[in-house]
């Protein structure tokens, strides 16, 4: 899958990079014994997704059709399969 832009999207890094801060904060919160700050932390790292979800619908994530994968042309055989 060289060459695949899957992924490199501003939707997709700033989702990550949310989810990844919420997981921070609830084991920082889970290792304090503090079990509302843990649940905070889960509340940001869904809030992630969210914003995820949102952006991508707003334009700024990978195109459906755009994905190498997908792309299915008439003219070779899938792998595996003798022609």
């Amino acid at each position: 899958m060289a060459g695949s832009s899957h992924g490199h999207t501003p939707a997709a890094w700033t989702g990550v990079i949310i989810a990844f801060i919420g997981f921070c904060v609830a084991g920082a919160f889970m290792v304090m014994d503090q079990p509302l700050g843990f649940w905070a932390g889960m509340g940001i790292t869904l809030l992630g997704g969210v914003v995820g979800v949102i952006m991508r619908a707003m334009g700024l994530g990978q195109p459906k059709s755009a994905h190498p994968v997908h792309q299915v042309t008439g003219d070779r055989a899938p792998a595996g399969v003798e022609g």
